[in-house]
């Protein structure tokens, strides 16, 4: 692991309900971020097939029918999809996070989960998110406490949450205590949603520079913006919708010390925001503020965190 490193969030948008070509996008620029010099490239929530935004717009009885085609055009760990995604970064060497809608292996239930892959192992984890938001639910089950990881990779250890889970605190301890080098924020579009466009980017930008303040690591935001294609695709397929337009988003990549490393960007063109970073200015931040170390009082405040995976079954033979 060298000090400095190349890292790019991919401010891009997935070819919308179609985990195969979205799998081949992430492939090309996977392969563009590996010309390009980059060793680590963080992309958006659920890149695979898409955010369903159709989910805050339309009445619950009406969405079975595209939620159903939804679980289907999730994909499984050990599928073609993912498979094509390792082949890219293996070729480009380059290490990757990424969010899919994960169906499990053998199951029907889906998560909101982000795959960490490495040029020389591929899968090194999968975290999946601990608490689906709002209308999310009608999509995917909850994650439990063994997908709170931060796996090594050659950029460096690289934790990461899901979208309003960086609201949940006592997550974000969870994974700032493994002492990440980066953290990847994966976030859908929010501020083209009715009622978000205020504030949305508002609340990211204030809770990105909190995580990379607390943790004392590297942020890098990856957003997806929402495209002509995807409210097409409403339109068609549940009706006229007036509550999400396009555009949107918010990639950054933040110091942590909380200053922007580069602009941050928002709206539908798409991009690589990219920087160096100098792994070096960690031990710097940690002498004013290392709350995992001589800013933290164990002894008053203490979290604890259940790592045990969870099964519906426990079978007891006698």
């Amino acid at each position: 692991m060298t000090e400095t490193v190349k890292v790019a969030a991919a401010h891009i948008a997935p070819v919308f309900m179609d985990k195969t070509a979205s799998a081949e996008k992430a492939a090309h620029w996977v392969t563009k971020a590996g010309a390009e010099g980059v060793q680590l490239l963080v992309f958006p929530e659920v890149f695979l097939p898409g955010f369903p935004y159709w989910i805050n717009c339309y009445a619950p009885l009406i969405q079975v029918d595209v939620n159903t085609r939804y679980q289907r055009e999730s994909v499984t760990i050990d599928g073609p999809e993912i498979k094509l995604i390792v082949d890219a970064c293996r070729e480009a060497d380059v290490s990757i996070v990424i969010g899919i809608s994960e169906r499990r292996v053998g199951g029907h239930t889906c998560h909101n989960s982000v795959v960490f892959i490495t040029p020389e192992n591929g899968v090194v984890g999968v975290h999946r998110k601990l608490q689906p938001t709002y209308a999310e639910r009608y999509i995917w089950g909850q994650g439990d406490g063994s997908t709170l990881i931060a796996p090594l990779t050659p950029a460096g250890r690289v934790s990461a949450l899901c979208c309003w889970e960086h609201t949940m605190n006592l997550a974000r301890q969870a994974v700032i205590e493994q002492q990440p080098d980066i953290h990847a924020a994966l976030w859908p579009s929010l501020s083209t949603m009715a009622g978000f466009d205020a504030v949305a980017n508002i609340q990211i930008e204030a809770m990105m520079r909190n995580h990379a303040l607390t943790g004392g690591c590297f942020v890098i935001s990856a957003s997806s913006p929402v495209t002509q294609e995807m409210l097409q695709f409403l339109d068609d397929t549940l009706g006229p919708q007036e509550l999400l337009s396009a555009g949107g988003g918010w990639s950054a990549i933040i110091h942590p010390f909380s200053g922007d490393l580069v602009p941050p960007v928002s709206g539908e063109d798409e991009q690589m925001v990219t920087a160096e970073i100098d792994l070096t200015d960690i031990q710097s931040a940690k002498l004013w503020l290392d709350g995992t170390g001589h800013y933290a009082r164990p002894e008053i405040l203490k979290l604890v965190v259940d790592r045990q995976p969870k099964s519906t079954v426990e079978y007891v033979d006698h």
